[in-house]
């Protein structure tokens, strides 16, 4: 890292991450370099969020453009991209309605806001049920749906939520009375691992969501704009959630969130209800609607899940339990390898040896690179992963 920047970060901004020592200055596609001219393969896209890798000429384009004629007004007033991407996202997602604002977060916080208010229109309660290995964010309400060690010295938590085993449909029956409003569940799970959820789970979850008059809120935040082989994880699942909440990858870096509805519960909304004032002004929705049309364009939604298989095929094949992987998970490019050692020294070690990933979850090394990626750039990491690991294998 450089040291000036360092002292800077240190001396001034809040320490809530613990950041690697290194100063990130130019990326093009799936390479960034450090303020040291060092390069480094990013297989980590932001954390799932520059699909498009970094840079991309549509999408640069697209954002000079707005602005220079448009970069923000209130929602008091429409835009002209805003409503383009409202067209195109629901006619992605078969979802009508759609309410942007700036972050994963801030989706998931307002579908549970939006969901108690259906609830509350049908004589229901408002309890929200999510699951174990869960992360819907990191506000009051959502850090209230996962692990109890995001709570800790930020009580009183609000209350509500109720957090079951994920993959256990008898629990959900069980725990399911006339106080849920609504059941919010990721189709992949990200922070938790990298955990694929059961497409019989969520069927069954659909299924007795019908039958309750219970909302289905699918978190795709991470998993979805192509990162698992579907435009939105969802398609593979064969369900159709009430509400769908997207960000990351949807503004292939710039900041936009989605939260998309059905009819039904979009009616129950008035004037006033919710709001925002930067979400999907002009510069976002133009960044975002050149981001989807990039992905489409260039058939990056079947290359995610070519390239996910063929990853995970060259990671078997250079016997993976001879490192310590003990499974591999995933959909797409959204890939998780679990070993029998704590993943954060093996990120440092391929950092070093430039390659850029995630640990998460303790022991689960996270890959989710540029959906246009090249092969050589993949085989590389493989390459990078296996020697890293090795390496800390020798020392330990």
């Amino acid at each position: 890292m450089n040291p000036d920047y360092q002292k800077i970060d240190e001396k001034h901004y809040l320490p809530t991450f613990k950041r690697f020592p290194l100063t990130i200055v130019k990326g093009k596609g799936s390479r960034v370099w450090d303020s040291n001219g060092k390069e480094y393969i990013d297989a980590m896209a932001g954390i799932a969020v520059n699909s498009l890798g970094h840079s991309h000429p549509k999408v640069v384009k697209a954002i000079k453009d707005q602005a220079e004629k448009l970069i923000h007004v209130s929602n008091f007033y429409l835009t002209e991209p805003q409503a383009k991407l409202s067209e195109k996202l629901a006619k992605l997602s078969g979802l009508p309605r759609v309410f942007f604002g700036n972050s994963g977060a801030e989706a998931n916080e307002g579908a549970i806001k939006i969901a108690r208010k259906y609830a509350h229109t049908h004589n229901r309660g408002g309890e929200v049920i999510s699951f174990e290995g869960c992360f819907h964010g990191r506000t009051l309400a959502t850090i209230a749906t996962g692990k109890s060690s995001m709570q800790e010295g930020f009580e009183p938590i609000p209350t509500g939520f109720k957090i079951l085993p994920f993959n256990n449909i008898e629990a959900v029956r069980e725990t399911v009375s006339a106080q849920t409003a609504a059941i919010i569940v990721e189709p992949v799970q990200g922070e938790g691992g990298v955990v694929v959820a059961e497409v019989e789970f969520i069927k069954q979850l659909r299924k007795l969501c019908n039958e309750h008059n219970i909302l289905l809120i699918f978190d795709e935040i991470q998993c979805g704009i192509g990162r698992t082989g579907h435009f939105f994880a969802k398609e593979g699942f064969g369900v159709q959630p009430d509400i769908l909440t997207s960000a990351k990858a949807l503004g292939s870096g710039v900041p936009i969130s989605a939260i998309l509805t059905k009819e039904k519960v979009a009616r129950i909304m008035k004037p006033g209800d919710h709001g925002t004032t930067f979400g999907g002004n002009a510069l976002a929705t133009a960044a975002s609607l050149a981001a989807i049309e990039a992905i489409e364009e260039e058939g990056l939604i079947d290359q995610a899940k070519e390239k996910g298989e063929w990853f995970i095929k060259k990671v078997r094949e250079k016997n993976p339990g001879s490192i310590g992987i003990k499974e591999i998970r995933g959909l797409g490019l959204m890939l998780g390898f679990e070993f029998d050692m704590e993943t954060k020294p093996l990120v440092e070690e391929m950092m070093h040896n430039g390659i850029l990933a995630n640990a998460t979850a303790e022991n689960v090394l996270r890959i989710v690179p540029p959906l246009n990626i090249s092969y050589d750039d993949m085989e590389k990491v493989i390459e990078i992963m296996f020697k890293s690991a090795k390496k800390i294998k020798e020392n330990a």
